[in-house]
C-alpha cells in the first residue's frame, strides 16, 4: 500500500493506469455505476486501496448528483439526547450502516418549533440526499417540514401530528408497541397479579399511546386511578410511581412503565418505601436497554426491541428511496418490528 502521508495525492488518472483501465471506467467503479464487468471493477478497487485513492467529493457530487451525506434529525431538547441511552443506541445504528453506504451522518435536534425555519432551509439546501427523523411529538410540525423540504425520508415510530397521513407519507420504521406491551401485562396477569398499573409515557407521542392501548386490550376495566403518566425520564418513573402508591385507587401489585428508564425509577421509588420486587410489586419495563435493565436490582424484566437494528434499517429504507428516485417516487413500505418478553428477576 502506498505511504499517504506525504507526496501528491494519488489521481484518478493514476489509479486508471495502475488497474490497466480507463479514466472513465475508474470513475464508473468509485462512483457507483452500473456496466463494469466485476474482475475489472475488482482490478479498480484494488488499485484505489494500493494508491490511497480518495474521491473528491465536490467532483463526485457532479456525477452522482448526491452530497453523500445524510440528515439526522431528533425531535428532543439537546439535554434529552445525550441523556437517554434510547437515543445514542438508535443512533449508534443508523450511524454503522451510512459507513455501509459510504455515507456521512449530519445531526440535527430540534429544540422547539423555532428551529423548523432552520432545518427546512438545511435540508433544502442540497446539502444532504436525503432525512432520517425521530422521537416525533404529535403537535410537531417536522413531518411537514421535512417533507415540505422535498427530500427522502424515512421516520423512525410511525409519525403523528401535521403531515403524518398527507398523499406522499413517509415511509417509517417502529417496533410492534402494542404487541409487546400486551405481552408485559399478560406476563403479570400470569403471576397472578391482579391489580396491574401502568405508567404511561408521553402522550404526544405514538409509541406511549400504542403501549397504553396494549395495557388497555388486555386489562379493558382497570381502574383508571392504576395508570399514571410519565414522560420517559427515570424521574417521571418515581414520580408517578410515588402518584400510584398514594393514591386513593388502593396500591398496585405489579406495574408495566412504557420504558425502561420509568421503570427504573419506579423501581428507586419502591425500595426507598421498603417495598420488595418482585415480593410486593412486581415489575416490568419495555426497550431492554441493557445499560439500564441489567444494572438493576433486581435486574428488570422488560419487552426487547432491536433499537439499533430497527435504525440499520431506517437507512435501508432511505436507501432503497433514493435508489426508487427520491422524495416523489413510490418507495419501500413502512416496517413493523417484533418484540420479545426478555424475563429476569423483577416479574
Amino acid at each position: 500500500m502506498a505511504d499517504r502521508s506525504s507526496g501528491p495525492r494519488p489521481t484518478l488518472e493514476a489509479v486508471a493506469a495502475r488497474a490497466g483501465v480507463s479514466r472513465a471506467t475508474v470513475s464508473r467503479v468509485v462512483n457507483g455505476g452500473a456496466g463494469v464487468r466485476a474482475p475489472v471493477a475488482d482490478r479498480v478497487r484494488e488499485a484505489v486501496a494500493e494508491l490511497g485513492y480518495v474521491p473528491n467529493q465536490a467532483a463526485r457530487s457532479l456525477v452522482t448528483r448526491r452530497s453523500g451525506a445524510v440528515a439526522v434529525i431528533i425531535a428532543e431538547p439537546e439535554f434529552r439526547v445525550f441523556s437517554d441511552p434510547f437515543f445514542e443506541r438508535q443512533v449508534r445504528g443508523i450511524s454503522r450502516e451510512l459507513v455501509v453506504h459510504d455515507s456521512q451522518l449530519v445531526l440535527l435536534w430540534v429544540e422547539g418549533p423555532d428551529d423548523h425555519d432552520r432545518i427546512a432551509r438545511y435540508l433544502g439546501g442540497g446539502h444532504v440526499d436525503g432525512a432520517l427523523a425521530f422521537s416525533l411529538h404529535e403537535s410537531d410540525e417536522l413531518p411537514s417540514v421535512v417533507l415540505g423540504s422535498g427530500v427522502p425520508a424515512v421516520f423512525g415510530g410511525r409519525p403523528g401530528g401535521p403531515g403524518a397521513g398527507s398523499e406522499h407519507a413517509v415511509p417509517y420504521v417502529d417496533c410492534d408497541n402494542r404487541g409487546g406491551a400486551r405481552a408485559a401485562v399478560r406476563h403479570l396477569v400470569g403471576l397472578g397479579r391482579t391489580r396491574i398499573a401502568h405508567i404511561a409515557g408521553p402522550q404526544d407521542q405514538t409509541s406511549a399511546l400504542d403501549r397504553l392501548h396494549g395495557y388497555r386490550d388486555v386489562l379493558p376495566d382497570a381502574d383508571p386511578g392504576l395508570t399514571a403518566l410519565g414522560d420517559f425520564t427515570a424521574r417521571s418513573g418515581e414520580l408517578a410511581m410515588a402518584g400510584l402508591l398514594d393514591g386513593g385507587a388502593g396500591a398496585p401489585d405489579a406495574v408495566f412503565a412504557s420504558n425502561d428508564l420509568m421503570a427504573s425509577g419506579a423501581l428507586k421509588l419502591l425500595r426507598e418505601r421498603g417495598l420488595r420486587v418482585p415480593h410486593d410489586v412486581a415489575l416490568v419495563g419495555f426497550d431492554d436497554m441493557a445499560s439500564v435493565a441489567e444494572s438493576t436490582d433486581p435486574p428488570l424484566t422488560t419487552v426487547r426491541q432491536d433499537i439499533e437494528g430497527n435504525g440499520r434499517l431506517m437507512v435501508r429504507l432511505l436507501m432503497e428511496l433514493l435508489e426508487a428516485g427520491g422524495a416523489e417516487a413510490a418507495g419501500p413500505a413502512s416496517l413493523i418490528t417484533p418484540t420479545t418478553l426478555v424475563r429476569r428477576a423483577s416479574a
